[in-house]
């Protein structure tokens, strides 16, 4: 089937402003000034200043910030529910559960674990010459840190990074994607609302030219950005060359594995929750699916059936199961990934192109089987509601299969025995592996978040999370009262001394350690010596 040609959804009328549409309607939604990458300079400016003073508030006050924030939330998590779904298109259900609750939860796990997790950390140093002294981590933020946000999550992924961010004591530049830019908008007055102050957070909009300016701009201590694997490479040599550290979340193509002894009802409602939430918009949704063949028919009706009931509609009417597209490009390349599937052997037992009745794009959720690795249906993101069925008969050949791919953001595993299964999941090349479920854990901060091979360097969430925000010091204190027998001047007895130290503090078991030093008292009373008297002669 060729692919029909498509009017994609507008963006702009003028190259000053970004007019962001409903993916439903294509009715305007508002518009948004474009940041002008001429003027990041003083953005930048102005966010260092304000840093240097939001850094000096005590990080339990930084906090207690983050909690006034997620008290407005949640005193208007509906209203914020209906305005994602108008801006992203996501079905109202999916905006309380992939987007306010995981705000709400970051914003609360953050506030009560932050200043614990960022507080001042004591090293042990056990070594026998380091006795007199102590040593402390201490976590230093970058200053100015950017987030360039994506669409198909525009609140949680954004909200989550700032408020991390800002507990750490660092102010923020936010750039959110021109597909979604009010619900950018919407996270600056939640936190103004809370009593942030000016220039802490900054909210500039654009496309490539500003993200750009943001990925090279020295000013800017560290990046985060969530999108395509070409713009994340162009991203972190932009900021190579700038030499600061980046955090990239690049995408997916996560495998599910399903073992012959599955719970085939939980393992069926799973896999299609996975591969067709979101529409299918989901950088770690289900996008290849491997089945125990002794399972493959049983799993293939189950799943076709359940396909058929997921209706796609209105996303605003909380019964719609699917909802459009946010960018139609994505439904262009998915139409295109099933139809040259097709072409090449696949078949599509269910779904397809969908006229709901209403302006925009939607794709009825399919389930394609007699795929393999050779289709791009197979090797490429697939941004849509689509889920490839292969059978495997060894469940070795299926850590294969799945592991058998340029990404690794995610892998699930569904089977009785959790046992072997997480022996599986040892095997699985992927930054997340889930057991009888997937990609659910991004809706808790305090599980980490980040991808293998090209699905992204670095981590979110979590306490790497936090520690991608800072800059790790030591502090080294010592009293001064002890001194300090191996500065200057040397002479061969301290060299003498010094064997004798490394072969008592490094032999290999307690008896030789008790020997050097019986063996080698004349030598260890030199270092004594030489102590008590740095400057006296040598012998």
């Amino acid at each position: 089937m060729p692919v029909k040609k498509t009017t994609a959804r507008p963006r702009t009328k003028k190259s000053d402003e970004i007019i962001s549409y409903n993916p439903a309607t294509l009715e305007e939604v508002g518009r948004v000034r474009v940041t002008p990458p001429s003027e990041l300079d003083s953005i930048v400016q102005t966010a260092s200043e304000a840093q240097r003073r939001w850094g000096q508030v005590p990080i339990r006050e930084r906090a207690k910030l983050i909690q006034r924030v997620a008290a407005h939330v949640l005193d208007n998590h509906e209203r914020f529910a209906e305005f994602i779904t108008r801006e992203n298109g996501k079905t109202l259900v999916e905006s309380y559960l992939m987007e306010v609750l995981p705000v709400l939860d970051t914003f609360t796990y953050v506030a009560k674990h932050g200043p614990q997790i960022l507080s001042r950390e004591r090293i042990p140093t056990p070594q026998l010459i380091m006795k007199h002294k102590k040593h402390y981590f201490d976590y230093t933020p970058y200053g100015v840190i950017g987030i360039i946000s994506p669409w198909n999550y525009p609140f949680s992924i954004p909200a989550g990074e700032v408020a991390i961010a800002l507990v750490a004591g660092n102010s923020v530049i936010l750039k959110p994607s021109p597909l979604t830019p009010l619900i950018g908008e919407k996270i600056k007055h939640a936190f103004d609302q809370a009593g942030l102050p000016e220039g802490v957070l900054t909210i500039v909009h654009g496309d490539a030219p500003i993200g750009s300016a943001m990925s090279a701009h020295e000013g800017i201590g560290t990046l985060f950005f969530t999108g395509s694997v070409e713009t994340g490479r162009k991203v972190g040599e932009a900021a190579g060359r700038a030499l600061k550290p980046t955090v990239l979340e690049l995408g997916g193509k996560d495998a599910a594995i399903v073992c012959s002894d599955a719970d085939l009802d939980r393992a069926v409602r799973g896999v299609m929750w996975g591969g067709c939430a979101n529409s299918g918009q989901t950088c770690a949704g289900i996008e290849r699916v491997y089945v125990s063949r002794s399972r493959y028919d049983e799993f293939v009706d189950r799943a076709s059936e359940l396909a058929e009931r997921l209706k796609p509609g209105d996303p605003m009417e909380p019964e719609t199961q699917v909802g459009p597209f946010t960018d139609t490009s994505q439904y262009e390349k998915v139409v295109r990934q099933v139809d040259e599937a097709i072409e090449h052997g696949a078949k599509r037992l269910t779904g397809g192109p969908a006229d709901v009745g209403m302006a925009g794009k939607w794709y009825a959720p399919s389930i394609v089987t007699d795929v393999d690795h050779s289709m791009s249906l197979m090797r490429d993101e697939t941004f849509g509601p689509i889920v490839p069925v292969m059978p495997f008969d060894d469940e070795q050949d299926a850590v294969k299969l799945a592991n058998d791919s340029e990404f690794g953001l995610g892998a699930s595993i569904w089977s009785k025995d959790t046992n072997r299964a997480t022996k599986l999941a040892s095997e699985l090349e992927s930054g997340s592996v889930w057991i009888n479920d997937h990609m659910y854990s991004h809706g808790f901060a305090q599980l980490p978040w980040g991808g293998a091979k090209r699905s992204g360097v670095g981590v979110t969430h979590s306490k790497f999370g936090f520690y991608a925000c800072v800059r790790p010091k030591l502090l080294s204190v010592d009293s001064g009262r002890m001194p300090v027998p191996f500065w200057h001047p040397y002479d061969e007895r301290l060299r003498k001394s010094f064997d004798a130290v490394l072969n008592a503090l490094y032999a290999p078991n307690a008896g030789e350690k008790l020997r050097t030093v019986l063996s080698r008292r004349s030598e260890f009373k030199g270092i004594i010596d030489r102590a008590r008297n740095p400057n006296g002669p040598s012998v």
